[in-house]
């Protein structure tokens, strides 16, 4: 079994949970365009791309539009979120995650980011983080996103790691699924149903044991 030498982390849910900002976004385009949008299909969106969401409350709405009017609405959603974004800062750290960050550089863990969000590095800068990040892979590094194992292996090339040396911490089925398909260690955060495929499955980031596993 490969030495670990890389840790990969999804940006929501795992560094900071800006999930409510998206869910207000996309609430206020459906509302704006009569469509039915509740918490409940929110969760389906968990992992997925801004594009491919609005394919889901298209079809679960019976609505199909023009390839110009989907581009539209999907830039007015990510306009409503980067509003509700200005509001964020270091405050916004999931609680544990930061210790993790910390004991992990000082170890000498090579540590990226790998998220389906085209609005990454604004987040990152936001939370003022960035340096202690050696990679950060965002909804622009790769076509195919989440399931496909695409991001993450491109963010092992960033890494100048091999897959099998990287652990991938998610909270998305999606996202677990590509870590596994990536040949990566998967590290589930969140219920039993949605992340226990996983390798390993913690309820939240505070509860994560790094030494549980890292230790092999």
């Amino acid at each position: 079994m490969a030495k670990i030498k890389g840790l990969i982390f999804d940006l929501d849910g795992i560094i900071t949970d800006t999930a409510e900002y998206h869910y207000l976004g996309w609430k206020q385009l459906a509302e704006e365009e009569g469509m039915e949008f509740d918490r409940d299909f929110n969760e389906k969106f968990r992992g997925v791309s801004r594009l491919e969401c609005l394919d889901l409350l298209l079809e679960k709405n019976n609505r199909e539009i023009t390839f110009e009017k989907r581009k539209r609405m999907a830039e007015r959603k990510n306009n409503y979120y980067n509003e509700y974004l200005k509001t964020i800062d270091r405050n916004n750290l999931l609680d544990g995650i930061f210790d993790i960050l910390q004991r992990s550089k000082r170890a000498g863990y090579k540590m990226a980011i790998a998220s389906a969000s085209k609005n990454t590095k604004t987040v990152i800068e936001k939370l003022d983080i960035g340096d202690m990040f050696n990679a950060i892979s965002d909804g622009y590094s790769v076509k195919k996103t989440k399931p496909a194992p695409d991001l993450f292996l491109h963010t092992a090339k960033k890494l100048n790691l091999k897959p099998e040396e990287c652990v991938v911490f998610e909270d998305a089925k999606a996202g677990i699924d590509a870590a596994l398909a990536a040949n990566m260690t998967a590290v589930g955060i969140g219920p039993e149903s949605r992340v226990g495929h996983a390798d390993y499955r913690f309820d939240s980031v505070k509860d994560i044991d790094l030494t549980k596993i890292l230790e092999f």
